[in-house]
This record gives C-alpha cells, sequence and structure tokens, in this order.
C-alpha cells in the first residue's frame, strides 16, 4: 500500500482548507507597528486604513548593492533582482528589465487576472468547479491525488494555486478565465512583458509556442514583477479590498527555500517558482518598512530539485541581506 503519501497529501490539503475557512476570521494581533498583508477580509467589506510607518527606515544602499552583487556574481547562472522599499522609494536593481522565466512565479498574475474578473462581476470566486481525471497533472500540489469527481469552489481552487503552487488548481483557473485574458490583464496594468503561455505541466494548446519553448510556462522581468507587487502593496492592481486579500493568501506560501530561507521570523507574501534552470521569488518584506523583493535566476548550473540547490540558496542570501539592511541599526 502507498498510504504515506497519501496521508501527506490529505494533510496538506486540509491544512489549505483550514486556511481557506479562515478567509472572514481576523488573523491574530501583531505588536509589531508595521502595515500588513491584512486578515482576508469579508468579501464586500471595507478596508481599515493602512496605519503610516516612519520615513527615517533608511538602509546603506551602496553597501546593500555592493552585498547583493557580490552573492549574484559567485552564483553558477543568471541572477536578476528588483528591490524598492515603498516607504522611502529607495530602489536597487539588476538586469531589472531582462526577461527571465517565471516558473510558478506566473501565478501571482493568474491570481490577479481572477480576482479582477471576479470585481467585474464576470464571475465569482464561490463558482463551483469539477475536478475530473483529465484535469491532473504532475509537479507540485495536492488536486493530483484526490478521487473524482470532486466539486470545488473557484476560491478553494486558487487558495490551493497561491499556497501549494498546485499546477491542477492553475489549469483549472486558467481553464475558467482564459490566457489571454492574464496578457490583457497585465498589459492594462504597464506589465506588457509578463505573459502566461500555456497550462502548467503542459505545452498543449500554448497561445505562444515559441516563446513557451524559451521560457516554459510563463515569462517576466524582476521589474515588471516587482511591480506587480507594488500595485498589489498600493491597492491599485484590482482594488484595495482585493489586492488585501491576495496579499493575504500569498502570506500562507509553504515555500520557505528561498526569500523566506533565513527569514523565518519575518512576514512575507511572496510566490516562489521552481524549473530545470531557474529559481524564482518574489514578495513584500514587512520590515520597518515594506520591502518589494524580486529575484529571479536562469542558466543555473545546478538544476536539482532539492532544498539546498544552488538556486534557492542565491535566493536565500539575497533575502538575508534585504532584511538585515533595513532592520539592523
Amino acid at each position: 500500500m502507498r498510504a504515506g503519501p497519501v496521508v501527506v497529501v490529505l494533510a496538506s490539503l486540509s491544512a489549505a482548507c483550514a486556511g481557506v475557512r479562515a478567509q472572514t476570521t481576523p488573523a491574530p494581533a501583531t505588536t509589531t507597528p508595521v502595515p500588513t498583508a491584512a486578515a482576508a477580509p469579508a468579501r464586500g467589506a471595507t478596508r481599515a486604513p493602512t496605519p503610516a510607518v516612519p520615513l527615517d527606515t533608511r538602509a546603506d544602499t551602496a553597501a546593500l548593492r555592493h552585498r547583493l552583487d557580490s552573492i549574484a556574481d559567485a552564483h553558477h547562472g543568471i541572477v536578476g533582482y528588483s528591490i524598492t522599499n515603498l516607504e522611502t522609494n529607495e530602489h536597487l536593481e539588476r538586469r531589472g528589465d531582462e526577461t527571465f522565466s517565471t516558473a510558478s512565479l506566473i501565478k501571482v498574475p493568474i491570481l490577479v487576472t481572477l480576482f479582477d474578473l471576479a470585481d467585474k462581476k464576470q464571475l465569482t470566486l464561490d463558482d463551483p468547479v469539477v475536478l475530473t481525471e483529465l484535469d491532473k497533472v504532475g509537479g507540485s500540489g495536492a488536486l493530483q491525488f484526490l478521487r473524482t469527481p470532486l466539486t470545488m469552489p473557484l476560491w478553494d481552487i486558487a487558495w490551493l494555486m497561491s499556497t501549494l503552487s498546485d499546477n491542477t488548481a492553475t489549469n483549472l483557473v486558467l481553464d475558467r478565465i482564459k490566457i489571454r485574458r492574464v496578457w490583457t490583464k497585465m498589459e492594462a496594468l504597464g506589465l506588457p512583458h509578463t505573459k502566461v503561455h500555456s497550462g502548467s505541466m503542459t505545452r498543449l494548446g500554448s497561445v505562444a509556442p515559441d516563446s513557451s519553448a524559451k521560457y516554459g510556462l510563463g515569462v517576466t522581468t524582476p521589474n515588471e514583477m516587482a511591480q506587480l507587487f507594488t500595485l498589489m502593496a498600493q491597492g491599485k492592481a484590482v482594488n484595495p479590498v482585493a489586492d488585501s486579500t491576495m496579499l493575504w493568501i500569498l502570506r500562507h506560501n509553504a515555500d520557505d527555500t528561498k526569500l523566506a530561507r533565513f527569514n523565518y521570523n519575518v512576514r512575507l507574501s511572496h510566490k516562489t517558482g521552481d524549473v530545470d534552470q531557474s529559481r524564482t521569488d518574489c514578495g513584500i518584506f514587512y520590515l520597518p518598512a515594506r520591502v518589494v523583493t524580486c529575484v529571479l535566476t536562469k542558466e543555473n548550473a545546478d538544476r536539482r530539485y532539492w532544498t539546498d540547490s544552488e538556486g534557492n540558496a542565491v535566493i536565500g542570501r539575497i533575502g538575508e541581506a534585504v532584511v538585515k539592511a533595513w532592520t539592523s541599526r
């Protein structure tokens, strides 16, 4: 019997569903006087004003740039990053406008597009979605192991896509919203290089075969993906309530091997990605200020899928340096 994997999968799904059920329950109070990705508000609720953050929380950006570039230069591959303190507008970038494979990081634009369509009343997050055997794909996620047919609300599917990086859930969302709508939404936000090409774990039906062959599931630049998180932080990607809710979902990302690697006690809303030659992570650190941090890699020599792969480690070290720069005073 193969009971072990099934138990693990069901435990993961149970934890995910527990998070979904908490969507209308406020998060525990924190004593840290910084803006946070708020607990998901009840649908249709208004959002309380974000508390002001002192603007004197500046970093030694010259020293930080030297540290980041030293980390990137030592990597056996190519590293791009885009880092912005949203309160002080301090900004650092490396290969900021260069295109990189997103891997599963493209699931953030998919999530934003889904919430935008809900905002426009073109669908609801309570819409039922039926999982069948034909829908299942491999890689990350829990849905591939569950019995079918299974009906779940679109909200739950989006949660699994965003927190467990569930590939089957991603394809179910794309089936509902359609790939080209993600292109349209990103272009409307001023992010023309951020595109999803096909379903996850399949090139069948790719809308851009040449780009799909080069970049895989999706493509972006460090600056564009960082800008998407900036827009969510500002309540401008969809609307303040939707954006706060999406950041709350992304705060529950289960992958702590990259930006969160050395920052376990730091609040972080983020999404990661892994493919053979690339590792990616982008999100918002909630420090004495909100710091958007996006790190993309490509042409990695170490292609192993394990926690200590070099691609994971280089992103982790950059995340550690960013956090120290804005917290060590």
